[in-house]
């Protein structure tokens, strides 16, 4: 059972940037596939960017371009870089994770029901 701890959420001004950090125990974390999730009040929640087993990455469509993911096996530790932040990113983001090996034939999802493990989430505000 893999334990998942985000940090780095804050409120910032539009055109500013964010870095989100997801720290990663009890599980081997180079076997997990990762990725970061959002979601506001009323709305599911979406993929926003993913990384997987081979270092493929995939992003939503409204981020791409301004946000990267990114994970660090020496500091069991996934990243998410947020640039050119906009009002409409404001979210709580979550950090989410599942063995690689689960997703047979699939090397990265953004499919929120792929993942096994999650976090409680950070708060990204972004005011105009």
């Amino acid at each position: 059972q893999a334990q998942l701890m985000e940090s780095g959420g804050g409120s910032v001004q539009a055109g500013g940037s964010l870095r989100l950090s997801c720290a990663a125990s009890g599980y081997p974390f180079s076997d997990l596939c990762m990725g970061w999730f959002r979601q506001v009040p009323g709305k599911e929640r979406e993929g926003v960017a993913a990384v997987g087993s081979d270092g493929s990455t995939s992003y939503a469509d409204s981020v791409k371009g301004r946000f990267t993911i990114s994970k660090d096996n020496a500091k069991n530790t996934l990243y998410l870089q947020m640039n050119s932040l906009k009002p409409e990113d404001t979210s709580m983001y979550y950090c989410a994770a599942v063995p690689c090996l689960v997703l047979t034939g699939l090397s990265v999802t953004l499919d929120v029901q792929k993942y096994h493990f999650w976090g409680r989430g950070t708060q990204v505000t972004v005011s105009s």
